[in-house]
C-alpha cells in the first residue's frame, strides 16, 4: 500500500511540476486557472533558486522507507526528471536555469493573455 502511495505521490509530484512550467497554456483557455498557476510557478522558481527541496519529497522517501524499499537521497527533480535529462545530476546553477527557464515562459504566455485581453477590450 505504501508503495502504491508513493508512486501517485510521483505522479501528483510530476503533475504539479508540469503545471508550474507549462499551465500557462491552460489559462490562455480558462483565464480563472491564473489564480492558481501564479502562485504555483512562483512557488517552483522559489524552490528552483533556493535550491529547496519540495515538502513531497521527503514524504515519498518515507513511504518507500515504510513499504521496505530503497529509497534515494537529494530531491525529486534530480531523482526523477534530471536523471532523465541531465545524467550528471542537478547543480545550482541549473537549478537556478530551471527556475528562470519557469519565469521567463510563464512571462511569455502571460504576455500572450494580457494582450488578448487588451485587443478583445
Amino acid at each position: 500500500m505504501y508503495t502504491v502511495l508513493a508512486d501517485l505521490l510521483v505522479l501528483l509530484h510530476f503533475t504539479f511540476i508540469v503545471f508550474v512550467v507549462a499551465g500557462g497554456l491552460l489559462v490562455l483557455k480558462w483565464p480563472v486557472l491564473a489564480w492558481i498557476h501564479l502562485p504555483a510557478a512562483a512557488w517552483g522558481a522559489v524552490v528552483e533558486f533556493q535550491g529547496w527541496i519540495c515538502p513531497l519529497t521527503p514524504l515519498e522517501i518515507r513511504l518507500r522507507d515504510i513499504a521496505g524499499e530503497r529509497s534515494y537521497s537529494g530531491d525529486f527533480i534530480d531523482n526523477y526528471v534530471l536523471a532523465l535529462m541531465y545524467p550528471g545530476g542537478l547543480t545550482a546553477e541549473i537549478q537556478i536555469l530551471l527556475g528562470c527557464l519557469v519565469i521567463l515562459l510563464n512571462m511569455l504566455i502571460y504576455t500572450l493573455i494580457w494582450r488578448r485581453a487588451q485587443t478583445a477590450r
